[in-house]
């Protein structure tokens, strides 16, 4: 049986006047990369917040290897890296890197050093004077240098230009595959996380709508597209998830554990950004109230 690295069990976290998160269940089995999914307040950040014990939880719990986060600080095993990146302006990247060595009784010195010579990062450099890709570079060294075995990443890629993010994510699958750690990956870009992403945890409204591994995920859906009905089609016993109708055509997703035989439309299994994009279509009309 597989390690359990994050487990969420009927999770909720209450802020002054609304939910946060409400009944969010989820388990993010170890050796996992996965893509933490959802539009702006679906409850991202406060998963993690959780996670490191930053938040308290108002309903149930959050375990990371079975750990509660408490008073002691973040669980061990564990590493975050959020959106700021809290890096030291005023810091060199040596002095970065020697505060991570006084912070952390798990640091490796070596290695955190050998992941900017790989950058060709200098160790003299002010962290004010360095590139944003530079100072995310800086940013995962730190974060690495504590051998996690779960490593927490709030949108890392955010500031970056392309060819940065390639470059910083690139580096990240490096030492995935070379230490076999978790990842637990947040992006509004779901093109950082197609290729390199094979579990999603996708929130909406502070809940889980979908979890799974991705390859699962895909398999039990089928995109159908073909001419626009005259009238409602019958698609049996599969479950529609998401309609869209133009003047001439229509486009539906389907989740089904049957093989699907509807000769009128061409069908197709989703990629990641079809699938997602559908469940969050869907949560929008329905806050709108427009039912397509």
């Amino acid at each position: 049986m597989s390690t359990i690295a994050l487990e969420a069990r009927a999770l909720g976290k209450k802020y002054r006047r609304a939910w946060g998160l409400r009944d969010c269940t989820f388990q993010l089995p170890e050796g996992r990369i996965a893509a933490l999914v959802g539009p702006n307040g679906a409850g991202k950040s406060t998963i993690m917040g959780l996670a490191t014990g930053l938040l308290r939880p108002t309903e149930e719990s959050i375990e990371v290897f079975g750990q509660r986060p408490g008073d002691q600080g973040s669980p061990d095993g564990l590493a975050f890296l959020g959106q700021d990146k809290p890096l030291y302006k005023g810091f060199t990247v040596a002095e970065m890197l020697r505060a991570g060595r006084e912070l952390n009784a798990s640091w490796e010195q070596e290695y955190a050093e050998s992941l900017l010579a790989d950058a060709r990062i200098d160790p003299a450099a002010k962290i004010g004077a360095l590139s944003g890709g530079q100072r995310t570079r800086v940013a995962l060294a730190v974060a690495l240098g504590r051998r996690p075995r779960l490593l927490m990443l709030d949108e890392p890629l955010a500031d970056l230009d392309p060819l940065a993010r390639e470059d910083v994510m690139r580096s990240l699958m490096a030492e995935v595959a070379e230490t076999g750690m978790t990842v637990l990956l947040s992006s509004h870009v779901i093109a950082d996380l197609e290729e390199v992403c094979d579990h999603l945890v996708l929130l909406i409204g502070g809940k889980v709508a979908l979890t799974g591994d991705i390859d699962d995920l895909l398999a039990e859906h089928r995109l159908l597209i073909g001419a626009r009905p005259e009238s409602e089609p019958d698609f049996g016993p599969h479950t529609v998830i998401q309609r869209r109708d133009t003047q001439r055509q229509a486009t539906v997703l389907l989740r089904t554990t049957a093989p699907v035989n509807l000769p009128d439309w061409d069908s197709d299994e989703p990629n990641l950004e079809e699938l997602v994009l559908s469940y969050l279509r869907v949560a929008g009309a329905q806050e709108t109230g427009d039912s397509k």
